[in-house]
C-alpha cells in the first residue's frame, strides 16, 4: 500500500515538525522562512510576544511558534492590512511589521523583499489568473537568481552533466527548486530547503524511470529505485519537455535492461500465461498509463469486482457474485443509464455522459481519509466532509455507485492489498456524527467478512478468481483500451468530459491566464482518464482447466486438483510432464553427430516415425534420405535443376512431399524409391508446404497460399494423385512461410514484406492482416495451445501475436536475424544467422544460453514430439543431431 507506507515514513522522518506543505492552498508555493515575533495586543498592558518561524508563501504567511502549545497561524495575504518596512527613525530596527489587525501583528527579522513583492504585486490582483501569472513570474525570477549548491555533491570528484529548474511533486503539493544530474547522482534542491536541504538518488540504484504527463502536459518524470513498488523515490515536474527529456536520457544510461522501454503489450503475454497475477498486471497498466501515487488526480485505478455485499458467505463460483466488467460503473444501472443517455443526446457539443469521473483526488481521499486525514483537510479547506457523505460502509458505497446521480467512482489498489488500516479509525479521528446520532468510526464491512483483514483477503481472492481472469480484459478495454475514446466509447456508454482526456485541451495555446488557471484547476480536481494503452480489443486470459506443470513455481499440484489419481496417471499426463521437463532443460542440448550431406544450404528436414530415416531438402535441388543407423546417405533424388524449399512425410511413412522453386510440388514414394506424382501448383516458387488429413497447404512467391484436397493414387496400378483446389488465399506480396495450428483450423502466413496474415481455413477468410515485421518473415509458428503465434524475420525481432485479437503481446529484439525456431509458449530454441542455437526466456526477453553449432546460418530445425531430440540444417551444408543430456 504505497500511499500509506509513504505517510508512515513521513511521520517517522518529520514527526517533530508541525509545519507541512499541506497547510498551503492547492497550487500555492512556499518560498522562504524567517525568524519572527508574533505580538498580540500591541501597546496594551497585556501585550504578549511569541517567538517562532514565519513561512512566506505565495498566497499566505504561516507562523509556527517555537512553543508547541501555541497553534500554527495561517493568514492569507489578502487579509493583511499592511506590510511595512522600518521607518527611517527605526533604521537600526531589523524587523519588518506585518499587521493583520490592531491587536495582532508580526515583527519579521531579516529580508522582507519577497514578502512585499507577493503582497503588493500579486495578492492585490483581483483575478485568479492574473495573480497566478504574477506569482509564476516572481517564482521564475527567484529560481533564475539561484542555482544548485555544488557543495551538496556527495563527492568532490563528481562531474556535473546538467542543471535545470523543476518542481518535486507529492500528493496535492508541488515544491520548486533545482535539479542537478552528475555522473553519479540525481539531486533535487528545494528552493525553500523543505523538508530537507537536498534529495539525493544514486544513479546506480535506479531501476525504472518513466516519463509522465502532469496536468495533461508531458512534463513529468518519475524515478524508482525498486523493481515492483508502486511508490517512486522522486517525481519531478519540469517547466519544459526538453529539460525533462534530457534528464531522462542521462538517467536511462545507467539502467541495465532499461525497464522504461517496456510497453503495455510486453506484459500481456506474462499475464495470459499466468506469470503475473491480475493485481500485478493492473499495477503495470496503471504505471504505463501515467497513474502515480504522487499525483492524486492520476492515482492508480482498480475496478469494483464484487457485487454481493449482503450475503453471509461469498460464493466466488457464481457469476452473479461479480460486477459486470464489460460496462463502466455509470452503465451498471439501466434506469440511471437511460436518463444519462437522454441527457447526452440532448446536450450540445462537446457532449459527455458523466458529469464526474471514476477517479479523482476527492475519491482517493474519500477512501483513505482514516489514514491520511491531513490530505482531506488540505483538499477541503480544513474541513472533513459531512458525516453522511463519508466512507462509512462498503455496501452503502457500492449502492451509491449504482444508484447515485453523480457517483461513478471505481476503487483504488488498497482494496486488493494487505494493509487494512484505511478501513479502521485507529487515529480516533472525529469524523462527525451521522443522521440518527451514530459517530463515524470504522468502515462497516459486508456480512461475509469477519474483519478488515478478512475483507481484503476475500477481495484478493475475488480479483484472482477464474471469473475475473476471464473477464478482466473487458474492463481493460474500457479504462485503458480501445473503448476509452471515439465511437467505441460512445457505444460502450463510456464518455467523460473532454478535459479529462489526454489531448483534450492544449494549455499552451490558451493565452488568457484566468482561463488557463480555471482549466488547470478543473483538470487537477476533476480527475484524469488514463493514457490510452491499447487501440484494439484486449486479449482474454483463459484459465487452464487441465493439470499442468508450471515452470515458474515450485509448488506442486495437490491430489485434489489432479484429474486422475496418483496411481492412474494418464499417458497424456506423462507425455506432458516429459515435454515440460525437456523444455526446462533445453539449454542442456549437446551435439551428438554432424554430417555434411548436401552441396548447398539445407532448406527442410523430415523424419520418419521410428526416427531411423531423415529426409532433407536443399538449394542444391536434391532430396536425400539419410540413415541414422548406418550413418550413410541411402538415397539422393533430383526432381529438377531448381532448389527445393521444404519437405514433409505423410502419415504412414510412405510418401515424402517436397516443394520446389520450379513452381512444382513433388510426391516421392519411399517404398518404391521413385517420384510418384507432381503438382504444378503455382506461378512462382513454392516456399513452404503443410499437410493435414488429406489436405495440402502450399505457400508461394506468387502471393498465394493454396489449399488442395489430395486423393492418393495407387502405386501398383500407376494411378496418379487426384488434386482438387479447395481455396486460394490471396496476398499482396510473396508468401515466405506458413504454419497450421494444432486443430488445423487456423493458418498463419508470413510475407517477404513483413506482414503476418491469420486465416480461418474452414471458411477461407482472413481474420487478421498484421504489419508486424519490416522485411521478410523467416518463420512463424503457433504455440502448443494455439492461442499465440510467434514470428521472426529479417528485422531481428521476435513478435508474439494473440491469435484471437491480433495484438502483439510480446516483442523481443535480437542481435541478429533468427532464421528458424521451436517454442513451447514460454521458451524459444532458435537457429541464428551466425549458426548458434539460442535459448530464449521469452517472458524475460533475454537469451539464457548460447550453443555453438553451424558455421553459417541455421536454416532448418526439426524437433521430435518429446522435445528431447533436435536436428538442424544450415548454410554450411551440414545436418547436426542434438540430444538433451540431463
Amino acid at each position: 500500500m504505497a500511499f500509506i507506507r509513504r505517510r508512515r515514513l513521513e511521520r517517522e522522518l518529520y514527526s517533530k515538525e508541525r509545519f507541512s506543505l499541506l497547510l498551503l492552498n492547492l497550487e500555492e508555493y512556499y518560498f522562504e522562512q524567517h525568524t519572527a515575533n508574533h505580538i498580540t495586543n500591541r501597546d496594551c498592558k497585556d501585550e504578549r510576544k511569541f517567538r517562532g518561524s514565519l513561512k512566506i508563501c505565495s498566497k499566505s504567511i504561516i507562523f509556527e511558534p517555537d512553543d508547541n502549545i501555541q497553534p500554527i497561524i495561517k493568514i492569507p495575504l489578502r487579509d493583511c492590512i499592511s506590510i511595512k518596512a522600518p521607518e527611517d527613525n527605526e533604521a537600526s530596527n531589523p524587523f519588518t511589521r506585518v499587521e493583520q489587525n490592531t491587536y495582532s501583528n508580526w515583527m519579521l527579522l531579516g529580508k522582507w523583499e519577497m514578502l512585499c513583492k507577493l503582497y503588493i504585486r500579486a495578492s492585490c490582483l483581483d483575478k485568479m489568473g492574473d495573480q497566478a501569472a504574477m506569482i509564476t513570474a516572481i517564482l521564475q525570477s527567484r529560481l533564475a537568481r539561484t542555482s544548485f549548491d555544488k557543495n551538496r555533491f556527495q563527492s568532490i570528484s563528481e562531474t556535473l552533466h546538467m542543471e535545470c529548474k523543476a518542481e518535486m511533486v507529492t500528493p496535492l503539493v508541488t515544491n520548486p527548486g533545482h535539479v542537478c544530474v552528475s555522473d553519479a547522482n540525481l539531486y533535487f534542491q528545494p528552493l525553500n530547503g523543505y523538508p530537507k536541504p537536498v534529495v539525493q538518488i544514486t544513479l546506480q540504484n535506479v531501476r525504472r524511470i518513466y516519463k509522465r504527463r502532469h496536468g495533461l502536459m508531458p512534463l513529468g518524470l518519475e524515478v524508482f529505485c525498486t523493481e515492483n513498488d508502486l511508490c517512486s523515490d522522486i517525481y519531478l515536474k519540469f517547466y519544459n519537455c526538453q529539460d525533462r527529456d534530457e534528464v531522462y536520457r542521462l538517467i536511462a544510461k545507467y539502467i541495465e535492461n532499461h525497464i522504461a522501454e517496456h510497453t503495455a503489450e510486453s506484459y500481456v503475454l506474462q499475464w495470459q500465461r499466468g506469470h503475473i497475477s491480475n493485481y500485478q498486471y493492473l499495477l503495470h497498466l496503471n504505471n504505463l498509463a501515467d497513474r502515480s501515487c504522487n499525483d492524486l488526480s492520476q492515482y492508480p485505478v482498480f475496478p469494483w469486482i464484487i457485487a454481493d455485499y449482503s450475503s453471509s458467505v461469498l460464493d466466488l463460483t457464481k457469476p452473479e457474485t461479480f460486477r459486470d466488467l464489460s460496462k463502466p460503473v455509470g452503465a451498471l444501472n439501466k434506469e440511471r443509464l437511460d436518463r444519462l443517455v437522454t441527457r447526452y443526446q440532448e446536450m450540445p457539443e462537446p457532449k459527455f455522459m458523466y458529469g464526474s469521473h471514476y477517479s479523482s483526488p476527492g475519491y482517493v481521499l474519500f477512501y483513505l481519509v482514516r489514514v491520511a486525514p491531513e490530505y482531506m483537510l488540505c483538499l477541503q479547506n480544513g474541513k472533513f466532509d459531512h458525516a453522511d457523505r463519508m466512507f462509512n460502509s462498503i455496501a452503502e458505497t457500492w449502492k451509491n455507485c449504482l444508484d447515485g446521480a453523480t457517483d461513478f467512482k471505481e476503487l483504488i489498489p488498497e482494496f486488493y492489498e494487505n494493509d487494512s488500516s484505511f478501513l479502521v479509525n485507529s487515529l480516533k479521528l472525529d469524523l462527525g456524527k451521522r443522521q440518527g446520532g451514530k459517530m463515524v468510526e470504522d468502515v462497516e464491512l459486508p456480512p461475509w467478512a469477519s474483519g478488515p483483514d478478512d475483507f481484503l483477503q476475500k477481495s484478493q481472492e475475488a480479483l484472482e478468481s477464474p471469473y475475473v481472469s476471464e473477464h478482466l480484459h473487458e474492463w481493460i478495454d474500457i479504462v485503458f483500451g480501445y473503448k476509452q475514446k471515439g465511437s467505441e466509447a460512445v457505444a460502450a456508454h463510456n464518455v467523460f468530459h473532454p478535459l479529462t482526456y489526454e489531448g483534450g485541451v492544449d494549455l499552451n495555446s490558451i493565452m488568457d491566464p484566468n482561463e488557463k488557471v480555471a482549466l488547470l484547476t478543473q483538470i487537477l480536481e476533476f480527475g484524469q482518464t488514463p493514457k490510452q494503452l491499447f487501440t484494439t480489443p484486449h486479449p482474454q486470459r483463459k484459465i487452464q482447466k487441465l493439470k499442468s506443470l508450471s515452470r515458474t513455481s515450485s509448488h506442486s499440484i495437490s491430489i485434489a486438483e489432479s484429474p486422475v489419481s496418483p496411481n492412474e496417471e494418464s499417458f497424456e499426463d506423462l507425455t506432458e510432464e516429459s515435454i515440460t521437463l525437456a523444455w526446462n532443460n533445453i539449454a542442456k542440448l549437446k551435439l551428438d553427430k554432424q554430417y555434411k550431406i548436401h552441396k548447398e544450404a539445407i532448406t527442410g528436414i523430415a523424419v520418419t516415425c521410428n526416427g531411423s530415416s531423415v529426409f532433407t531438402t536443399s538449394q542444391d535441388s536434391t532430396l536425400k534420405m539419410f540413415s541414422k543407423d548406418s550413418r550413410t546417405i541411402q538415397r539422393s533424388v533430383s526432381f529438377s535443376n531448381m532448389a527445393l524449399s521444404s519437405c514433409l512425410i505423410l502419415p504412414g511413412d510412405t510418401t515424402v512431399i517436397s516443394s520446389s522453386w520450379d513452381n512444382h510440388i513433388y510426391f516421392y514414394s519411399i517404398a518404391f524409391g521413385r517420384q510418384q506424382d507432381v503438382l504444378l501448383g503455382h506461378d512462382d516458387a513454392v516456399s513452404k508446404i503443410c499437410w493435414h488429413d488429406g489436405r495440402l497447404f502450399s505457400a508461394s512467391w506468387d502471393s498465394t497460399v493454396k489449399v488442395w484436397h489430395c486423393a492418393p493414387g495407387e502405386i501398383l496400378s500407376n494411378k496418379k494423385h487426384h488434386f482438387e483446389l479447395l481455396a486460394q488465399l490471396e496476398h499482396d506480396v510473396s508468401v515466405n512461410t506458413i504454419d497450421l495450428n494444432a486443430a488445423n483450423t487456423i493458418l498463419a502466413s508470413g510475407t517477404k514484406e513483413g506482414t503476418i496474415s491469420v486465416w480461418d481455413v474452414t471458411t477461407a477468410t482472413m481474420l487478421h492482416q498484421l504489419p508486424h515485421h519490416s522485411g521478410t518473415v523467416f518463420h512463424a509458428a503457433f504455440s502448443p495451445d494455439s492461442r499465440h503465434l510467434l514470428s521472426t524475420g529479417e528485422d531481428c525481432c521476435f513478435k508474439v501475436t494473440d491469435v484471437q485479437t491480433g495484438m502483439v503481446v510480446s516483442s523481443v529484439t535480437t542481435e541478429e536475424p533468427q532464421r528458424c525456431f521451436k517454442w513451447d509458449g514460454n521458451t524459444i530454441l532458435s537457429g541464428s544467422q551466425s549458426g548458434e542455437l539460442l535459448v530464449w526466456d521469452l517472458l524475460g526477453g533475454k537469451v539464457t544460453e548460447r550453443i555453438k553449432g553451424h558455421t553459417g546460418a541455421v536454416t532448418s530445425l526439426w524437433m521430435n514430439e518429446q522435445c528431447n531430440n533436435v536436428i538442424t540444417g544450415g548454410e554450411d551444408k551440414q545436418i547436426m543431431f542434438w540430444k538433451l543430456q540431463y
